[in-house]
């Protein structure tokens, strides 16, 4: 479909990013509680088509359930892919309430893929509470991934908008390059310290965190009429903004404090990853940076409280934190370039910059 918006400047300048003190996070955040309440409703009513089982754990990973199915209050996410779609629709003239289906989506996207991470990296908690893998068993969670992803282009195929098939395709385009990512990032784990490059270590990160971010945006051009320029830039926004978030969420991922993470302090050390940081170190050149090859070489022991605490030391002093949280800010410089390239009036690109800004604002 040809945007209705065919012919407008594309190259304006877009606001400025917001500072710490100006209002920029509360804005998100009633952004985020926006989306959520417009399609957790729809989310709900997809996830209950699901069969038995399937139904039960996919409620109990939403936090929806307890693990004996009684209901449970419990936090299903910040709702930030939903919020993209939603705020990409507004940024271009289209209407939200038509996305919404298309935003459930997304989300339920998303979450199949948590499923099947935990499941990977052998996370034992998510959200504060046990993760469906190590309450159900590894096949059931694998399986109610799986189902999710089924019913994500399931929500599309019977959404009668006419951006849907459009949509559809880009999402499925989407999950194999997520899938794609994931292998590298396991087969990165085999390899030794010295053998992941930094260029490797982006490029997987982009297709893992990138894309769907990248995709969510595209996704609310297409339900806005946009035309295919339009939904490119968009895309690339969201990718370099979700580049600077998974920059943000693996220094998160060493130095983050458990009581707001939900995770065990240093967990991707303990695991060995070789996120972000850990990469620019080991490759610093740097004493640390060698030492830190020789500790990343034996599995930790996570009773160790010392020597993670020396590693954690380590990947710091090989500047591995202070390069990530350099990256994370000019990849966001490049995002705000992306965004004025889609949405040429600037109070339109508000929304979206507050939350790209929100999830690369966030400390440990």
């Amino acid at each position: 479909m040809t945007s209705s918006r065919e012919g407008r400047p594309g190259s304006g300048p877009v606001p400025a990013p917001a500072g710490p003190d100006d209002g920029g996070d509360t804005e998100a955040m009633a952004l985020l509680e926006a989306a959520r309440s417009d399609v957790d409703p729809e989310l709900r009513r997809a996830v209950d088509t699901l069969p038995g089982q399937l139904r039960r754990i996919a409620r109990y990973h939403f936090g929806w359930e307890r693990a004996d199915g009684t209901p449970a209050a419990g936090n299903a996410g910040k709702a930030i892919r939903p919020a993209l779609v939603l705020a990409a629709v507004r940024a271009l003239g289209g209407r939200p309430k038509d996305a919404v289906r298309a935003a459930a989506a997304v989300e339920v996207i998303h979450n199949f893929t948590l499923l099947h991470d935990d499941v990977m990296d052998r996370d034992a908690t998510r959200r504060h509470r046990p993760t469906a893998w190590s309450v159900f068993g590894d096949a059931d969670a694998i399986l109610a991934g799986d189902a999710l992803q089924a019913l994500g282009y399931v929500m599309l195929a019977g959404d009668p908008h006419p951006g849907a098939a459009r949509a559809a395709a880009r999402l499925a385009t989407c999950v194999v390059e997520l899938c794609a990512g994931q292998q590298s990032d396991t087969a990165m784990e085999r390899q030794a310290p010295g053998e992941v490059t930094l260029d490797g270590c982006l490029a997987m990160a982009e297709a893992k965190t990138g894309a769907l971010l990248g995709c969510a945006c595209a996704i609310g051009a297409v339900y806005a009429g946009a035309g295919e320029e339009e939904v490119a830039a968009l895309d690339a926004f969201g990718r370099e903004a979700g580049l600077a978030f998974q920059l943000i969420d693996d220094v998160i991922g060493i130095w983050g404090d458990p009581r707001r993470t939900g995770k065990p302090a240093g967990a991707d050390l303990l695991a060995r990853k070789k996120s972000l940081p850990v990469v620019a170190a080991l490759g610093s050149g740097t004493a640390a940076g060698a030492e830190l090859a020789l500790l990343y070489g034996v599995p930790a022991d996570p009773s160790d409280a010392a020597a993670l605490a020396r590693t954690v030391r380590v990947v710091e002093a090989a500047g591995g934190r202070d390069w990530a949280q350099l990256q994370a800010g000019d990849r966001m410089s490049r995002a705000v370039q992306c965004l004025a390239r889609a949405v040429g009036e600037p109070a339109a690109a508000g929304e979206l910059l507050a939350l790209a800004e929100f999830v690369t604002r966030r400390t440990v």
